[in-house]
């Protein structure tokens, strides 16, 4: 989207270029040293208390000289040398271990054993725990520990830095960020067309799910019958952590290009006519925060607000996209033609019906047309298809596993919040995103605000899915005429 008002960029990349890369095998001029003044050793356990906390010029000294090292090789040799010299002092923690067990053997009284727990639990924290507490305090330490964390994931993920060791730092940083990052120090804003501009800037540019396509688009997205809020925190105010969508309806909406599509914003809202809360975008801003949890706290929060502002609403629903189902279909389909030379996912009438249309009986072509999202350019092989691709959907939403909980991440997502996986909704998306990411369905789950907390204890606990009529007619209809 064209920018209205002078911001800085994107963050440049941690990393100049995409793909494995070793750390370079010479330090930069001062690494060392430098990491040795900053990361402040761990104390023995007897004097932790009396212990001089490190100088902040440590610290600011470590921002500055990151930030100084160019992309690629001297970053990922600072993270790399961070993580494996810096880390647990193994022999501390095999000595307190031993006497963790000492303990249980020689039964000695419950205050010896609990002390001993406490100085393994001390020496299992690694000393550049200690240097992240450190920035933690230091004015925009926060924020650069967020940004070095995004930087640690992308690293990871293009194999700059690897290793246990560093994953090792990377969840403990992630367990940090949470902690600070807790609901207590997040504060609930309201994005309005009078918002700042840097901050509906800062908003256009995190919308992951429908990219905002101009000012007008923008406009409308804030206006009348649509909320926006985010989550900022105290110590980083006025910067969006992660934004939520919400139009209010008169119906659970069953089309995204309803609701985004681009229309001369209504200046006036009819209350009257609001009964319906649907969340349709929700997306994070910092990927540093990735699995921190914030977005259940902000549908939360939302929830309440907009019952304090708009009582009136009784349905709250989402109309979610179904990343992933398009590429687990066509996986689906050239396993099977591998592994038993036929297609069992439809039936014979139903293939048929698709190898008259597109006149080749071959699996191939069905694949090549569902990639090329051409098959919907067809209004007969759409009607053919229309049927078999609902079920099949459902059964990826509701069948299909990770260690016994929803494969596709944002029902995972909803179902772990308690909501019931409600509705599949044929053609929700028709843009060439959405037909490419899951053949243009996207689905509805609906939150029950009095059954929220029993339906996530009952999936978290027993992996059970809440699902409607619906759609477990629609797993029915797999179960009879489909076959994995």
């Amino acid at each position: 989207m064209r920018r209205l008002c002078p911001r800085l960029g994107p963050r440049p990349l941690l990393w100049a270029a995409r793909g494995p890369r070793r750390p370079s095998s010479g330090a930069a001029p001062g690494m060392e040293e430098l990491l040795r003044r900053s990361v402040p050793p761990l104390p023995p356990y007897e004097t932790k208390e009396k212990a001089v906390p490190p100088a902040e010029l440590r610290g600011a000294e470590f921002v500055r000289f990151y930030r100084s090292l160019q992309p690629g090789p001297p970053r990922a040799e600072l993270l790399t040398r961070l993580a494996r010299d810096f880390g647990v002092e193994h022999g501390r923690v095999a000595e307190a271990a031993a006497k963790v067990l000492q303990a249980r053997e020689q039964r000695r009284e419950p205050g010896a054993l609990l002390q001993a727990e406490d100085r393994l639990r001390y020496y299992l924290n690694p000393q550049y725990r200690g240097l992240f507490q450190q920035l933690g305090r230091l004015e925009g330490g926060l924020r650069f520990l967020v940004e070095l964390r995004a930087d640690l994931m992308e690293g990871l993920a293009s194999k700059a830095v690897d290793g246990p060791h560093v994953k090792e730092m990377n969840g403990v940083l992630k367990n940090m960020l949470s902690e600070w990052f807790c609901t207590g120090f997040l504060n609930l804003e309201r994005v309005t067309w009078q918002s700042p501009c840097e901050v509906l800037q800062k908003i256009s540019d995190s919308e992951a799910v429908h990219p905002v396509r101009n000012w007008v688009d923008m406009k409308r997205r804030v206006g009348a019958y649509r909320r926006c809020y985010f989550f900022s925190h105290c110590a980083i105010p006025g910067e969006p952590l992660i934004v939520l969508h919400v139009a209010l309806t008169s119906d659970i909406s069953s089309n995204i290009q309803a609701i985004v599509k681009e229309v001369p914003p209504l200046e006036t809202e009819d209350t009257e006519k609001i009964t319906t809360a649907i969340f349709y975008s929700i997306s994070l801003t910092q990927q540093g925060l990735q699995g921190v949890e914030l977005g259940t706290h902000l549908i939360k929060r939302v929830v309440r607000e907009l019952q304090k502002e708009l009582p009136q609403i009784k349905a709250f629903s989402t109309l979610s996209p179904i990343p992933g189902f398009t590429k687990w279909l066509v996986g689906l389909l050239s396993s099977q033609a591998k592994e038993q030379g036929r297609n069992e996912l439809f039936t014979e009438s139903e293939w048929q019906e698709i190898s008259e249309i597109t006149g080749d009986s071959s699996i191939e072509t069905l694949k090549k047309l569902l990639n090329t999202n051409e098959w919907v350019r067809s209004e007969k092989l759409a009607g053919v298809l229309h049927s078999p691709l609902m079920r099949l959907c459902a059964w990826y939403l509701y069948g299909e596993k990770h260690r016994g909980y929803a494969l596709n991440p944002v029902a995972n997502f909803h179902l772990q919040n308690g909501s019931v996986l409600w509705r599949i909704n044929w053609m929700g998306d028709t843009s060439p995103r959405g037909i490419g990411a899951s053949c243009g369905m996207m689905v509805n789950y609906r939150y029950f605000l009095e059954e929220t907390a029993s339906n996530s204890a009952l999936y978290l606990g027993s992996k059970q899915v809440r699902a409607s009529e619906q759609v477990l007619a629609l797993v029915s209809q797999f179960q009879q005429n489909s076959k994995l």
